[in-house]
């Protein structure tokens, strides 16, 4: 899920049918009134940080002009921008501890490339770094709250992130800091998706 040519590969797992999460593992978890409450309330964090990066996405499209994701696509396989996978949860094989730890390591990884946008719109330095709050404290809650829950960390193999992009030009940049917003709100969706169907298990 990410290689940059996948943006078809990518719409596909978005919408892949969510029975399979059906067979998860968590029936002895479901009822649990701890994890419900863990769920709603990192279902409502998730929903604040898509607002956030849907206002950075207007700020974007306003400041540089770079609205389209169609019209970047050509740029965009130049930059090595990667989307942070999260096929663990909408897969065949749903585990709860994958799901969860590929969240978390996500939100890591967003942390991280936000300080591309950050540089990109000094002027709205506050709502970058909130996002960056908001990513590291839901990072957090979901490490806690697999700890609490006894599920084990499961550790993937690190994607080759290694540090920021370069970029050759501005507008490079520009593109760069468009695509991350992009591939983290359809990271956010898939994250809020799976969460939504655990909390109706």
């Amino acid at each position: 899920a990410a290689v940059p040519a996948g943006a078809l590969a990518l719409a596909a797992l978005l919408w892949a049918p969510w029975w399979a999460l059906d067979a998860a593992p968590l029936a002895e978890l479901s009822g649990d009134q701890d994890f419900q409450l863990f769920l709603h309330k990192n279902l409502e964090f998730t929903r604040k940080i898509k607002g956030d990066v849907a206002a950075l996405q207007r700020v974007v499209c306003d400041t540089f002009q770079l609205c389209k994701e169609e019209e970047l696509l050509l740029v965009r396989q130049d930059l090595g921008i990667t989307q942070a996978p999260l096929e663990q949860c909408h897969s065949r094989t749903f585990q709860a501890e994958a799901c969860f730890s590929q969240i978390r390591d996500g939100l890591r990884a967003y942390h991280s490339s936000l300080a591309t946008v950050l540089e990109l719109l000094p002027m709205h330095a506050g709502l970058v770094e909130t996002l960056q709050l908001d990513a590291a404290n839901l990072s957090s809650n979901i490490q806690q709250q697999m700890e609490d829950l006894g599920l084990a960390t499961v550790m993937f193999p690190a994607e080759d992130q290694g540090p920021l992009p370069t970029f050759s030009s501005r507008f490079q940049h520009q593109v760069g800091g468009f695509f991350i917003l992009a591939n983290f709100q359809r990271f956010l969706e898939t994250a809020y998706r799976a969460l939504r169907h655990l909390a109706r298990l």
